[in-house]
């Protein structure tokens, strides 16, 4: 009776290294393809022509008496 219970259950052991291993991946991955889109976000606003003054800019700045 006491070989049993002092003998470790290593398949749940190994159960639960594996995941926390694939816990650690997906979250390497998930950064990893945030990162590509915040580059992508980043090069359209660099790419923009700048400040443009719209209409509703226009309104704005009519209403504040600029």
């Amino acid at each position: 009776m006491t070989g049993e219970k002092d003998t470790p259950n290593l398949a749940r052991r190994d159960l639960l290294k594996k995941a926390g291993l694939a816990a650690g991946v997906a979250g390497a991955a998930a950064v990893a393809n945030t990162g590509d889109a915040t580059a992508a976000v980043a090069d359209e606003a660099t790419a923009s022509a700048g400040y443009t003054e719209t209409e509703h800019v226009q309104t704005y700045y009519e209403l504040a008496k600029f």
